[in-house]
């Protein structure tokens, strides 16, 4: 599995051209998504006006979470080198930014953070945007490929990480619907 893991990472991270480069360091930044996370916020604050503060506090349990979850109990749990520090194929990996990360990698914080947020935010506003979902997936699968691309992440580190990301969003927006529907019913 770990052999299959490294060769799919090594196809898929030496597909990059140039004019890539730049898109793939932009779409994998923290800082880039900030308008993008403003107006889900915008959006939120419309649609559910004070009930929205709920959904905050919601959003910040969410990111804690999958933050936590990914890079205080997975990465030091499994402690599984990133690919640009494994000494095997370390030569072979492109980094378009020259930026390899911390030593480990397993699972993608950036996959189970943008995967957590997509299921949440598609599930609390599927019923005012019915294409709210295409737009939450594509964007956090984007992110997830690009740190592939970058050179910082195996297929396996982003796709646990996205199917960690999708459970803690589900976990996180019951809970959530929960305390709406106790304050709708007060």
């Amino acid at each position: 599995m770990e052999r299959l893991d490294t060769e799919l990472f090594l196809f898929l991270n030496g597909l990059h051209v140039d004019w890539l480069d730049p898109v793939m360091t932009f779409i994998s930044g923290k800082i880039t998504w900030l308008p993008f996370y403003l107006v889900l916020l915008f959006l939120v604050i419309k649609n559910y006006k004070k009930q929205s503060i709920i959904i905050i506090i919601g959003i910040v349990l969410l990111i804690l979470c999958s933050d936590q979850v990914s890079s205080s109990i997975f990465k030091p749990l499994f402690e599984r080198p990133r690919p640009c520090h494994n000494e095997a194929i370390k030569d072979l990996v492109y980094l378009p930014n020259g930026h390899c990360g911390g030593a480990y990698g397993f699972i993608s914080s950036h996959a189970c953070n943008t995967f957590a947020l997509a299921v949440f935010i598609t599930q609390l506003l599927k019923k005012y945007y019915s294409k709210i979902g295409w737009v939450m997936y594509i964007w956090a699968a984007m992110v997830a490929y690009s740190r592939i691309y970058m050179g910082v992440h195996y297929p396996g580190d982003v796709i646990v990480g996205s199917l960690v990301g999708i459970l803690i969003g589900f976990l996180i927006v019951y809970g959530v619907k929960k305390t709406l529907s106790r304050c709708n019913d007060a």
